[in-house]
């Protein structure tokens, strides 16, 4: 997947395309596999890199929604357990079956959640991942050997599924491009282009070169995420808006804090939220809050208060009593809600998709989750079709295999994510053993995974490298600073850029990372 070829396919193409998608996210990237799988021509344009918003900060789970379940949103948890399957089921390499623990510590619930427990295991029928069930004091304390243990009466165990959002991203972005899909990043849509009140493409420049481009298509779908509103504005300036945005925020610590493969899951925080203390990459992702924010934003900043509530969350629960000096990595991530009524809590707010057409004939997609992403891409590709005047054909990403597919894996290789594509990465090291070496002593990353992301993943810099092709920055931000003068120097030899480029990516990256530092 190169993004040189599919910009010459953007510029040979002088007629329309049938599809295009603006945004490159888990949404966006779901509708551009469905559409180019039932072979229509699909273009999908995004103006930073793949997943570089909410879908590369989530808490890393593909679940039901244990809260959808208590607010009484049982088709929701129908949907997303039904759809957690297929994604185990399609994309093995990336999306595994994860146990978590509720730590009981009042006498009710055990007999409460472990109900409430039975429900979603019936509810998630055949494709369930296991029987959850109550545990003795002792057999919680051996799974999580560093839980709290003062007043604590036992647990009760159940399973969900855990995966790697930007990898599983760009393996969507993959699967679409072998179905003859195009997907540029770095191009952002600036304008609609109207004919009768119409929308029939949209005008672009390419942010690598200031080119500008005007493309026709039959349909246009905005799968925006946070930045939905903008282009809803710029088809109708009296357009309301009709997204909520919420921030959740996540702390990277060291895997001592919660050793062993469990996770725990705190069903009610005092912010009416979930809290997860997850084992994720070698390390455990702590989160994660919801906090009303106004504007969106490509780098959401995470706020003292809720870095500190999730501090002493974490504290209440971990016997090692982590604080801020023991975080390598804070992020946060932007959730675009539909809004409802005029309600201000945002975790009251739908979690549903929402699919909306204008009388211009704009779709737009929002709402959602990524456990979801499969089947609001085929809600889209079935109504924009119509839209596009074109025969909807049948969808057949059910039973479709993503990009790196496979079953049977070695989990105790450091690389097991990239899948079917794992053969390739270990020809350029037997091919020049030096890219086999370890790129930061704290890190598994090797030399040869930014060759491989320049090369193969369509990764333009060295922030698309260490954020999202390797999770780098996410997992122990210092780390991945050290790494970035390396990182540039062999994208620089793969891609043939200069010194001054090498020089120029490293002080911007440096300026970005620096945010996932606690201070």
């Amino acid at each position: 997947m190169k993004r040189s070829i599919m910009l010459d396919a953007v510029k040979k193409e002088t007629g329309y395309w049938d599809f295009i998608i603006v945004g490159g996210g888990a949404t966006g990237l779901g509708v551009a596999v469905d559409a180019a799988t039932r072979g229509f021509k699909t273009l999908l344009l995004e103006m930073h890199d793949f997943s570089k918003g909410t879908s590369s900060r989530s808490t890393k789970l593909v679940h039901g929604g244990i809260r959808y379940l208590q607010q009484g949103n049982v088709s929701l948890v129908l949907e997303a357990l039904r759809e957690r399957g297929l994604m185990i089921q399609n994309a093995p390499h990336l999306v595994h079956n994860q146990s978590f623990i509720v730590p009981n510590y009042d006498w009710w619930e055990g007999p409460f959640y472990g109900v409430g427990l039975k429900v979603y295991d019936m509810l998630a029928g055949k494709l369930g991942l296991g029987p959850s069930k109550n545990l003795s004091l002792a057999k919680t304390r051996e799974r999580l050997p560093t839980i709290r243990t003062q007043g604590l009466k036992g647990g009760v165990i159940y399973y969900d599924g855990q995966f790697d959002d930007s990898r599983l991203a760009i393996n969507l972005a993959e699967t679409a491009a072998e179905n003859k899909g195009v997907l540029l990043n770095y191009m952002k849509v600036n304008d609609l282009v109207k004919s009768g009140g119409f929308v029939q493409g949209v005008k672009a420049t390419d942010m690598l070169t200031g080119d500008q481009y005007e493309i026709n298509g039959r349909v246009v779908i905005n799968a925006t995420g946070v930045f939905t509103d903008d282009l809803l504005k710029k088809d109708d300036t009296e357009a309301k808006p009709i997204v909520a945005i919420s921030q959740g925020i996540h702390l990277i610590i060291d895997k001592k804090f919660l050793p062993g493969d469990t996770a725990i899951m705190v069903p009610q925080t005092d912010d009416g939220r979930v809290l997860f203390a997850v084992p994720w990459h070698g390390k455990v992702v702590l989160g994660t809050t919801d906090t009303p924010v106004d504007n969106p934003s490509l780098e959401p900043m995470a706020l003292e208060e809720e870095i500190e509530f999730v501090i002493k969350h974490a504290a209440k629960y971990l016997d090692g009593n982590p604080t801020r000096k023991d975080v390598r990595s804070v992020f946060a991530g932007l959730r675009p809600l539909v809004k409802m009524g005029d309600s201000k809590h945002t975790a009251s707010l739908s979690r549903d998709h929402t699919l909306i057409v204008n009388p211009s004939g704009l779709v737009t997609i929002t709402g959602g989750k990524w456990t979801t992403y499969r089947k609001m891409a085929q809600d889209v590709v079935d109504q924009a079709s119509i839209i596009a005047g074109l025969n909807p054909g049948t969808c057949v990403t059910e039973n479709l295999s993503i990009h790196g597919w496979l079953k049977n894996l070695d989990k105790s290789h450091p690389q097991y994510y990239y899948g079917s594509d794992l053969v390739s990465i270990k020809k350029i090291v037997r091919d020049n053993p030096e890219l086999g070496e370890k790129l930061h002593e704290r890190l598994s990353y090797i030399k040869a995974e930014v060759v491989w992301a320049t090369r193969n993943e369509m990764a333009m810099t060295v922030e698309d490298v260490l954020s999202r092709r390797t999770r780098a920055l996410l997992l122990d931000a210092q780390a991945s600073i050290d790494m970035a003068p390396e990182v540039a120097r062999l994208m620089a030899d793969e891609a043939g850029y200069d010194e001054a480029w090498q020089k120029r990516q490293v002080e911007e990256y440096t300026e970005v990372a620096k945010r996932y530092l606690l201070a």
